[in-house]
């Protein structure tokens, strides 16, 4: 008797090791938004406004954001029109563009802050927060930028940002959607996606 139980009790203790810790919940798909829990970590990394006040995105928790690495010598650019336009579409339901100066593709911002504000306003009439330059690849890459780079693409490509003017739209509860610099302000995609994500 004593050896039948001897020889059972192993295999019980290990079909009850097996059933003991819940079952791993599956992984997100790759081009899946950030967590919609409100708690995105994107509002609490600290910025710098372009004239180096600090700041973080906390202000606009709640509300839909725009963040777009921006430069002023580049193909792209122009953008710049649409972005402002977008802001002034929807900067009263709850939404806002957020510019960040980048330098990292092929020197298109070489600029001081002030330059950057002098041809922002003079040429595209920028209402819009921008904040310091940064790096968004790399490895001085900044934090904000290292949150945002998780997130994947409408193919499921996350990584790197591609180019100039890549768009990040951050909904009110934390998610994240991600668009590659070729969609532009005005493409109905992104507009669809900005109306969406407004405060109901």
């Amino acid at each position: 008797m004593h050896r039948i139980f001897a020889l059972l009790l192993p295999l019980a203790l290990a079909a009850g090791a097996c059933s003991a810790p819940p079952a791993p919940q599956e992984a997100a798909p790759e081009n899946a938004a950030t967590e919609p829990s409100g708690g995105s970590p994107v509002y609490d990394v600290p910025l710098e406004t372009l004239d180096g006040k600090p700041t973080t995105l906390g202000a606009y928790k709640g509300e839909a954001m725009l963040l777009v690495n921006v430069a002023s010598r580049c193909g792209l650019t122009p953008q710049y029109a649409g972005l402002q336009k977008l802001q002034e579409a929807y900067g009263s339901r709850g939404f806002t563009v957020v510019g960040f100066p980048c330098n990292q593709f092929k020197g298109q911002e070489p600029g001081s802050a002030d330059e950057i504000r002098a041809f922002c306003d003079a040429n595209y009439g920028v209402t819009f927060p921008l904040m310091n330059k940064i790096e968004v690849n790399g490895p001085d890459r900044h934090p904000l930028y290292q949150e945002l780079t998780a997130v994947a693409d409408a193919k499921g490509e996350a990584g790197d940002v591609q180019w100039n003017f890549e768009k990040f739209l951050v909904a009110p509860d934390g998610t994240i959607h991600r668009f590659r610099p070729q969609t532009t302000p005005e493409d109905p995609i992104l507009v669809a996606a900005i109306e969406a994500a407004l405060p109901r």
